[in-house]
């Protein structure tokens, strides 16, 4: 088992998940679920080395799209997953998403609300990925796909991030091959090599 070294993550229980009502794949139905998942009296720390085995908990995990929208048309930002990375079960994987775990240094006033996941979001952001110009953040689905070991234990949260220059530069040896390509790139060439939940958002980018 790997060691964690301690991190503390911010989970729920997969029976609140299951009570708000359980879905396989995508659901824009963002109200319906944040407001739950978001609320301090129903998430909490955990250890990450318990919560990676225990499937009675849901990690809650930003899984950020970044989409230029220029005169080439939309292109998204890819990347494969390095060794380096926390994940070692989607080593070598095509990726879309930018993201990782909340963590206790994301507190905010709310304790454990809306302002304390956002933290941790941008801090994700600003740790793996080098922007140049701004960029507008919003949530667009919730993602879960119970088919395998490493999402029966995530809950996604899918943020759609439109960037207002392509100059993106990565910060991180786990983020290796980064560019941006068009959808018809992801849904062909590169399509077979995507991890699961990028395939989810792929195969439905549009109504995101």
């Amino acid at each position: 088992m790997k060691d964690y070294q301690g991190e503390q993550i911010l989970v729920v229980t997969r029976q609140l998940f299951d009570n708000l009502s359980d879905f396989q794949g995508i659901n824009t139905d963002v109200a319906r679920y944040l407001p739950s998942l978001l609320n301090p009296e129903n998430n909490f720390f955990m250890d990450r080395g318990a919560a990676e085995g225990d499937p009675s908990h849901k990690q809650l995990i930003p899984y950020c799209i970044f989409r230029v929208k220029d005169e080439q048309g939309d292109r998204y930002l890819h990347y494969t997953r390095g060794k380096s990375g926390g994940e070692s079960r989607l080593h070598a994987q095509v990726s879309i998403g930018i993201g990782g775990h909340i963590n206790p240094v994301d507190q905010r006033e709310d304790h454990l609300g809306m302002d304390t996941y956002m933290a941790g979001v941008e801090r994700e952001i600003d740790e793996e990925l080098n922007i140049t110009g701004g960029h507008t953040n919003k949530i667009v689905a919730l993602l879960n796909d119970d088919s395998n070991e490493v999402g029966k234990v995530h809950l996604g949260v899918v943020h759609m991030i439109d960037l207002e220059t392509d100059d993106v530069r990565a910060n991180e040896d786990a983020i290796a091959n980064l560019a941006l390509c068009s959808l018809d790139d992801l849904r062909g060439p590169l399509y077979d090599r995507l991890e699961t939940w990028t395939r989810c958002c792929v195969d439905v980018i549009e109504d995101l």
